[in-house]
């Protein structure tokens, strides 16, 4: 309790407010989203905890940024990025991963009404699939019952992973299967994941259909790569594929020549110095990475860009109330070394 009042005090004094206006003044923030939904979706009761804020909460933290920060949009980046302008003091970059249908049906409303731009970044083959990725499947299914505690022991039994606890009755317990799942080759994981198949589908549309980027660009989102498979591309079969196909599906999909799409964010945040020179290799001027860092600008900006993730859980309280202050000490950080 006395740690909150604190937090609270210095938000609301405006010191933490003017520390943060002189220290990061010459700083990039990019900020990082996955779902938006409203309580009252089909989709909010089964969506993963973790990636998911309601619309209203998503509405609260971006009067909060536009409070505190020049909101930029991605062509601002890559022309500071290229040398041709600079960046407004406290620039601030707004990402979305994945490419989730509710970002359309929930952020994108938001985002238009307070007129500010965004980045989503879309796996290629997610384009027109209504289901999500396995990950979110099986805690959608958990979290309704339709997979038990024993199916999924089962699962695990398949999976022959030390380290994964059972039984599996809680969300932790359900990450370190999934943990276990994404290290077995695509193909050995989707034999295991098979018999659930009809099980674990909702039936809801999760993902990004293709004739749905034309309002995404109307309403000022640009469009970027989150790879092809959204395998972490430590682990790819096929870099390339991931890289370089990926941009190009995602280009022919938005309608614009491949060499217009030049951002990417790193699937599961994973990459290493030849992934990025790979990524370099294949035209994108932007990667993006899940670091929680803030992004120096006093040598130029970066090809390399960290963002700082805003999940529920670190920006409302236990009785769902937005919390400024948290999210103000989450974002007024110290910046970091550039990367790349």
């Amino acid at each position: 309790m006395l740690a909150n009042l604190l937090k609270k005090c210095l938000y609301q004094s405006g010191a933490l407010s003017v520390y943060h206006r002189l220290r990061n003044r010459d700083v990039l923030t990019v900020v990082m989203y996955h779902r938006v939904l409203s309580p009252a979706d089909p989709r909010w009761a089964s969506a993963d905890p973790d990636y998911t804020i309601s619309e209203d909460l998503f509405s609260a933290t971006v009067g909060f940024l536009k409070r505190h920060y020049n909101i930029v949009g991605a062509d601002q980046v890559i022309e500071a990025r290229r040398g041709t302008s600079r960046l407004p003091p406290r620039a601030l970059l707004i990402t979305f991963d994945d490419g989730w249908s509710d970002n359309i049906d929930y952020a994108l409303p938001i985002l238009c009404r307070e007129n500010v731009p965004a980045l989503m970044f879309i796996v290629a083959d997610a384009i027109d699939s209504h289901r999500p990725f396995f990950q979110e499947e099986l805690v959608a299914a958990w979290q309704s019952g339709r997979l038990s505690p024993t199916d999924l022991g089962a699962i695990a039994d398949k999976v022959g992973a030390a380290g994964v606890r059972l039984p599996i009755d809680d969300l932790a317990k359900l990450r370190g299967l999934i943990a276990a799942l994404e290290l077995l080759p695509s193909t050995e994981r989707a034999s295991i994941l098979r018999p659930y198949a009809e099980r674990v589908n909702d039936g809801l549309r999760h993902m990004v259909a293709a004739k749905e980027l034309g309002r995404l660009r109307e309403g000022k989102v640009a469009i970027g790569s989150h790879g092809k498979t959204h395998t972490p591309l430590t682990r790819a079969d096929d870099l390339d594929a991931e890289l370089g196909g990926a941009r190009r599906i995602v280009a022919r999909h938005v309608g614009v020549e491949s060499s217009q799409l030049v951002t990417m964010s790193f699937p599961h945040g994973r990459w290493s110095p030849e992934i990025l020179q790979r990524a370099r290799s294949h035209g994108y001027e932007l990667v993006f990475t899940s670091a929680p860092a803030l992004n120096r600008l006093d040598q130029g900006c970066s090809d390399v860009l960290g963002r700082v993730g805003i999940e529920a859980g670190a920006v409302q309280d236990e009785r769902g109330r937005f919390r400024p202050d948290w999210l103000a000490l989450r974002l007024f950080r110290r910046p970091v070394e550039r990367f790349g």
